[in-house]
């Protein structure tokens, strides 16, 4: 959960986290108005991101309900990520912010535009937690945020240790056998192509069930391209 004041940068955050361009970010403060949610995958650890309305008194009717919604999520979330600048550092509207987040809730402090400040990308730890300072315009420190997540999500990197779940276990070996039946049609004194083409996109539907980047239909159409196939 992203959360702060207008104008600290948490869209900006979320879309470098993100790898894209999912929050729009102006100048303008109390552009966004609902909450915005993305999940994103840090050393195959599926992580749900969401971006709030900056938390503040306001008069519009529209921003108040983005608000009290951003209060919502923030009593559901796991982790926040507090964002202040960098230049002004934590102070009153930040500490009431503060006082306000659940007391289970474990929470990061960002300090945000640190190459408008001058401040160098670190992680240390303050009395009320973990701190980094970044910069998610300039691309300084995300790493270090990334590693900060990857703790407080459990997650212990092991050397020479691959994890895999059993289904993608299972798929690999579908699509190994699919590949050995293909080459054996191949190797026969008069290979069936149709049945050769067959075994392929068994395979691939297999690999599929993996990644789910090529249809059966994609992987026919290179074949059927390629080879004269009578009906």
């Amino acid at each position: 959960m992203l959360a702060g004041q207008p104008n600290v940068g948490k869209s900006s955050l979320l879309n470098r986290l993100a790898g894209d361009d999912l929050a729009i970010v102006t100048a303008v403060a109390g552009t966004t108005r609902d909450a915005l949610r993305s999940t994103i995958q840090i050393e195959g650890i599926p992580l749900h991101i969401i971006d709030t309305a900056g938390l503040r008194e306001t008069e519009d009717e529209v921003e108040k309900i983005g608000i009290e919604r951003s209060w919502r999520e923030i009593e559901r979330a796991d982790v926040v990520l507090l964002l202040v600048d960098a230049r002004s550092g934590v102070g009153a509207a930040d500490r009431e912010i503060l006082a306000r987040l659940p007391e289970r809730l474990k929470r990061v402090t960002v300090y945000n535009k640190i190459d408008l400040s001058g401040a160098p990308a670190e992680r240390h730890d303050e009395a009320d937690g973990v701190a980094i300072s970044l910069s998610a315009k300039a691309n300084q420190g995300i790493e270090l945020l990334r590693t900060e997540l990857l703790r407080i999500a459990g997650w212990h990197p092991a050397e020479d240790v691959f994890i895999a779940r059993e289904r993608h276990l299972r798929a690999l070996a579908g699509a190994q056998e699919h590949i050995a039946a293909a080459s054996r049609v191949v190797r026969s004194e008069l290979p069936a192509l149709e049945l050769f083409a067959e075994e392929l996109r068994l395979a691939q539907q297999a690999l599929g069930e993996i990644t789910g980047e090529f249809s059966a239909d994609d992987l026919l159409g290179v074949i059927f391209s390629r080879f004269c196939i009578g009906k």
